[in-house]
């Protein structure tokens, strides 16, 4: 990991106090999240009913500290919350408690937290440009009736934004901010539930009027200072403060592509797999190269190697990692990265056989890139390959994929060369998809009834699909 320079001002450090901080993870990663949390911060985390949510206690002198964590995406302070909450039988009763609730919150605490987060400096290292706020105007709350924690959540504190290492970052102009500007403000609701007489949008209006009312702070959708946070799952309600101006997710990446994974979902599975020193990490289907990034930056004791059969998947990957390297460069760090990268066919790799330790990839859904159809002989062949190149015994595969049945199938014909682990369900763009944590066993390759899985027709490859699903 990199080192940063943080500055406290002396009334900040002399008044600390202990506030409660939400994170939204991952789904599917909230216990991955927690072990985080309680590695590096050294406190226990109470994990949401609501998926994709954990909960932690923090002193005011470690604030800092979250910002560094890599499995969270957005970060907000609690001002309340409430695990058994009872709504009122009619939409226009539960509407006015919840006006009379502004009123009555502990506000002080939150609000403390919220300006020290925006007093925060750091050695000016990134963001050459400043940091103009990047969240899109959202005029409307999100109404999600259903699991649905993969949206975009609390992005707010104005002078606080996610950098390529995922740091927070002012411009030095807040400074002299006079301290009678009238504070700008939205609300955002966030609802899950199907037993709720009212709509996020009515329950983020009259909350908000009331937080207006209360404060006298002026609404603006767009250019907001404050982001108070109404989320509602179920009889689950927390009111928070964003500590986050854009996800922390997208600190690694500068040249997306159509499938580019959220860095946070790159370092749960990493993290599942547990890199030691020395391993060989190979990705044969890179893309931007998310994952083998995220883990040369923060397990850099293994070597990556990235691969893709597509010259524009490689080209981004290239220059992601040369993003990461010139704002090394710029900041007087040591720029080199664990990391190569590679144009290769992913079913015939130019890898000797046995001489990888990790594999772990985002495989194609059938969705934005590629087709069911194609899925049906390419799985058969990349497992294949992966088994070849994999040491047996002790090697390990991460596999990302939403084609579950496809997977499945595939995976049962490869003769005993990989055992499922476990698997992790996850979010990924409003898609149910697993991570599957496979063990390469002592089998030795080409001395078992593998699958070689000749390309089929398409009938056949429609027919057969059409029977498992």
């Amino acid at each position: 990991m990199e080192e940063h320079v943080w500055v406290l001002n002396d009334a900040n450090a002399a008044h600390i106090i202990t506030v409660t901080v939400g994170a939204t993870v991952p789904t599917g990663f909230e216990h991955t999240a927690a072990e985080e949390v309680k590695e590096k911060i050294g406190v226990d985390v109470h994990i949401s009913k609501d998926r994709g949510r954990i909960y932690f206690p923090i002193t005011t002198d470690k604030l800092f500290q979250v910002h560094l964590l890599r499995s969270v995406d957005n970060l907000f302070v609690v001002v309340d919350r409430y695990d058994h909450y009872t709504f009122k039988e009619s939409k226009e009763e539960t509407l006015k408690e919840l006006q009379e609730l502004a009123s009555k919150l502990p506000w002080t605490n939150a609000l403390e937290v919220w300006k020290l987060n925006r007093s925060f400096k750091k050695k000016k290292c990134f963001r050459k440009g400043g940091s103009g706020a990047k969240t899109k105007p959202n005029t409307e709350a999100v109404d999600a009736t259903t699991e649905e924690q993969d949206l975009p959540q609390a992005a707010a504190a104005v002078e606080t934004q996610a950098n390529v290492e995922g740091i927070p970052e002012e411009e030095e102009s807040t400074e002299a901010a006079p301290e009678a500007k009238v504070i700008k403000f939205r609300v955002t609701c966030s609802r899950a539930g199907d037993k709720h007489s009212f709509s996020s949008n009515e329950a983020a209006r009259d909350f908000g009027g009331a937080v207006q009312e209360f404060f006298q702070w002026k609404a603006d959708m767009t250019k907001f200072d404050v982001e108070v946070l109404l989320n509602i799952h179920n009889d689950e309600v927390v009111i928070g403060i964003a500590l986050t101006e854009e996800s922390l997710h997208r600190r690694n990446i500068s040249h997306f592509g159509p499938t580019t994974l959220r860095s946070t979902l790159c370092y749960g599975m990493l993290r599942l797999c547990k890199p030691q020193a020395s391993d060989i990490i190979l990705d044969p289907m890179c893309g931007t190269g998310a994952i083998p990034l995220e883990g040369a930056i923060e397990f850099n004791s293994s070597f990556y190697v990235a691969g893709d059969n597509n010259d524009m998947a490689v080209n981004r990957t290239v220059n992601n990692v040369f993003h990461i390297q010139r704002r090394r460069a710029d900041k007087g760090s040591a720029s080199g990265m664990p990391i190569d990268t590679v144009r290769w066919d992913l079913c015939s790799l130019p890898i000797r056989t046995s001489s990888i330790d990790i594999i772990i990839t985002d495989m194609p859904f059938g969705k934005r890139m590629g087709s069911r159809k194609k899925n049906w002989d390419l799985y058969p062949s990349c497992l294949r390959e992966m088994a070849r190149v994999c040491r047996p015994g002790s090697g390990k595969a991460v596999l990302l994929t939403q084609d579950k049945k496809c997977f499945s199938k595939a995976l049962s014909r490869m003769g005993g060369l990989w055992r499922k682990l476990h698997t992790v369900w996850v979010n990924v763009g409003g898609l149910h998809a697993g991570v599957f944590l496979l063990k390469r066993t002592a089998n030795t390759f080409g001395q078992t009834p593998e699958d070689v899985y000749e390309s089929r027709g398409a009938d056949n490859a429609q027919e057969e699909e059409k029977e498992l699903s």
